[in-house]
């Protein structure tokens, strides 16, 4: 996108560093939250692996996740300590980011080295025993070259969830040659390892004579119950290599080039829990010691032997590896009165996904669903035995002891945008891909489960329209026709099956269609930002994930979002800062195969979404200077089925900051989160939802010379 976000025609929502600071953002699932249509899911393919995925505007986009505009193929919770913004660019964006992005696209602006020299360190430490330390690094070498380092280490549980914890390192050091000139060369390496406890929160269920199922939580069951196992981790290390190169061929051409390998390791075993009808009656029937809990799915699916023994997910090892190298070329000239504005180039990409499943040696046992015990000793985990004697068989899992996976993709693309006069111009382009995916399913020995070998080959075309009006430099009006395409195939290193449960066929592709209408404005010499727009999204052939399996699942199913989206940011008075956001939504399912889905709202969209932040700086100049503010997160109930049978209520979040200055380089803040200490559920699935932290704070002490 070689325009600015003020004369891009689209629904681009930043989260700037500045609001990070201020909120002491951690990770970019916590950057996220100011942005409204961006929820989390809990999920191999949305449904049972633990990093992040994010749904935009209610559709999936967890393989829309980018760092410096190319593909970030990890599965993982992205540590903030090496970002310096946060985009999300709101609908299909195939044009330029290529297959996906139905809701849109994330974009990770990270930190790379300048010609300013710069130390800077901070220390946080607050409730659930909290403790993160990260430190910054920047030095200019000589008039072009420069060198950074950015690191992290934390450790924490989370407030109001037992059993929970999470450490965490990173280190990203980036070297860039050639700064201010023609020719410029940026090398950066990131390097993340995590150990964790993935929380597949509780069990969502439907009471006895109500409309419609709600988390457990909501009916008097403790937010902190943890219904996994000792046995349950998350470990990853991931990597990612990646060097950026420009050529200023004169003032009217310049050449990009951008390459990036990426390595990612992963050892996973979760707990998924799941209240059945019996469980569920004992319950309400008082009978609470009868209230059991399947740890791994719903009891008598006709997989094991004795109480407890539904296996569903098996725990495994993943190794993925990913290169993608894209070229582009900008070119800015004119033709007789027209001023064109051409990006032409092309995206070569290729993930592998290699997994080794495990077996339990025994059962799980059931937890009670009042008082879960997670110690059930050593499972004693076998990585590629597939089914020992006398273990539970995998009848009906659909899991296999070792499978593997590639996707390959050539891309080319082209769009021009044309001045027909100073304030009206016309954006056009497309993108041609060619997408190859492989997947293979091998090791097993049980009659229901055949090895599976599935090759495809797709081309697909996306075109893109937009009409831009600029009176002048500071506002932007324009409408914009966009689709995407996002092959099954595409979920690679996400543990999702491309094919039709039962079938060697593949699933059709999803397509999706945007209108959207919209102004952007820059007022009081660009000290605040507005943007309003109205959209409807189309999309046919949902993708929808198995509640068991987690797997994605193609169908007939056509669904629209449609709505209008505000937000305000920027500096009132000096001293004085404010981010609002807005969204209306009104989705449904307008085609369906299945008729308990038809004219029924799109699961995870709601239909209010809010987020304000405040801070105001009082006496910056004096030694008493101090600052202080806060905010909210608002989002009305969401369903998570396509059914509307099960429902996830409002959440709503309170916010506030109190920071003082020592001097120009010393700092002092204390961040407080959900103030309100409500209970609120931030990760999402059809049958299960996470709590969010209970009340927090946080302290901080940081440098910056």
């Amino acid at each position: 996108m070689p325009q600015d976000v003020l004369h891009t025609p689209q629904q681009i929502n930043v989260v700037p560093q500045a609001l990070m600071k201020q909120q002491n953002v951690k990770s970019l699932d916590e950057a996220l939250r100011n942005v409204p249509g961006v929820t989390s899911s809990i999920g191999e393919g949305a449904g049972g692996m633990n990093g992040d995925q994010f749904l935009i505007r209610g559709f999936q986009a967890q393989n829309d996740i980018y760092e410096d505009g190319l593909r970030d193929f990890g599965v993982y919770s992205r540590d903030a300590f090496n970002l310096e913004t946060v985009s999300v660019i709101k609908g299909p964006s195939s044009e330029v980011f290529g297959n996906g992005t139905t809701g849109g696209a994330i974009n990770m602006k990270t930190k790379t080295a300048g010609l300013t020299d710069r130390y800077a360190a901070e220390f946080s430490g607050g409730s659930g025993s909290y403790y993160r330390g990260t430190l910054d690094f920047n030095k200019r070498l000589d008039s072009s070259t420069a060198l950074r380092i950015t690191g992290m280490g934390s450790e924490n549980n989370i407030v109001g969830r037992d059993y929970i914890y999470s450490h965490r390192w990173g280190i990203a050091p980036s070297i860039a040659f050639g700064l201010g000139r023609r020719t410029t060369l940026v090398l950066q390496y990131m390097h993340q390892q995590e150990n964790s406890v993935p929380d597949f929160g509780v069990p969502v269920v439907k009471k006895p004579g109500a409309a419609f199922g709600a988390p457990i939580t909501e009916y008097g069951i403790r937010r902190t119950n943890f219904y996994g196992t000792n046995n349950d981790q998350n470990a990853t290390n991931d990597n990612m290599e990646t060097a950026r190169f420009s050529f200023r061929l004169n003032k009217h051409i310049t050449f990009y080039d951008d390459l990036r390998g990426g390595q990612y390791y992963r050892t996973f075993a979760a707990s998924k829990a799941t209240c059945d009808t019996t469980c569920v009656n004992n319950y309400f029937l008082g009978n609470s010691n009868a209230a059991l809990v399947a740890r791994s799915g719903p009891v008598g699916a006709g997989n094991g032997v004795g109480p407890g023994t539904y296996m569903a997910p098996l725990p495994y090892q993943q190794t993925s590896w990913s290169v993608q190298n894209v070229g582009s070329m900008v070119a800015d000239f004119d033709t007789g009165f027209l001023k064109h504005q051409i990006v032409a180039g092309f995206d070569i990409e290729r993930v592998n996904d290699v997994r080794s499943q495990s077996t339990y040696l025994k059962a799980k046992p059931y937890a009670n669903l009042v008082n879960p015990n997670p110690y059930v000793g050593n499972l004693d985990l076998v990585p590629g035995e597939a089914n020992p004697g006398g273990l539970v068989t995998l009848g009906s899992l659909g899991a296999k002891p070792h499978s593997n996976g590639y996707g390959f993709d050539t891309g080319l693309f082209f769009f021009d945008q044309i001045w027909i006069t100073k304030w009206l111009s016309v954006k056009g382009g497309f993108r041609w891909d060619r997408w190859q995916t492989s997947y293979n399913l091998t090791g097993g020995n049980v009659a229901k489960n055949p090895d599976i070998h599935f090759h495809n080959v797709s081309s697909v075309f996306n075109p893109n329209v937009s009409l831009v009006l600029t009176p002048d430099e500071h506002q932007t009006y324009y409408f914009t026709w966009a689709n995407s395409t996002t092959p099954m195939g595409m979920y690679v290193t996400n543990g999702s099956v491309p094919i039709r449960p039962g079938t060697n066929s593949y699933a059709s592709p999803e397509k999706a269609n945007l209108y959207e209408v919209g102004a952007k404005y820059s007022a009081f010499h660009d000290r605040i930002g507005f943007t309003a727009s109205l959209f409807r999204l189309e999309k046919g052939n949902a993708m929808n994930a198995d509640p068991v399996t987690g797997e994605i699942l193609g169908s007939s199913d056509r669904q629209r979002n449609q709505g209008l989206e505000l937000s305000v940011g920027g500096m009132v008075m000096r001293g004085w800062n404010v981010s609002a956001t807005y969204a209306l939504y009104d989705s449904d399912t307008t085609s369906s195969a299945t008729k308990a889905n038809l004219g029924r709202q799109v699961q995870y969209v709601p239909h209010n979404q809010a987020t304000l932040w405040s801070v105001y700086e009082a006496f910056p100049d004096k030694p008493y200077n101090i600052a202080f503010g806060g905010g909210l997160t608002w989002r009305q109930h969401v369903w998570l089925d396509a059914a509307n049978t099960m429902r996830a209520p409002a959440n709503l979040d309170f916010d506030a900051v109190l920071s003082h200055h020592f001097n120009d380089h010393w700092k002092i803040a204390m961040n407080g989160y959900n103030l309100a200490n409500r209970l609120n559920y931030q990760s999402l699935f059809s049958n299960r939802a996470t709590p969010t932290a209970g009340r927090t704070f946080m302290g901080q002490l940081s440098f910056t010379y």
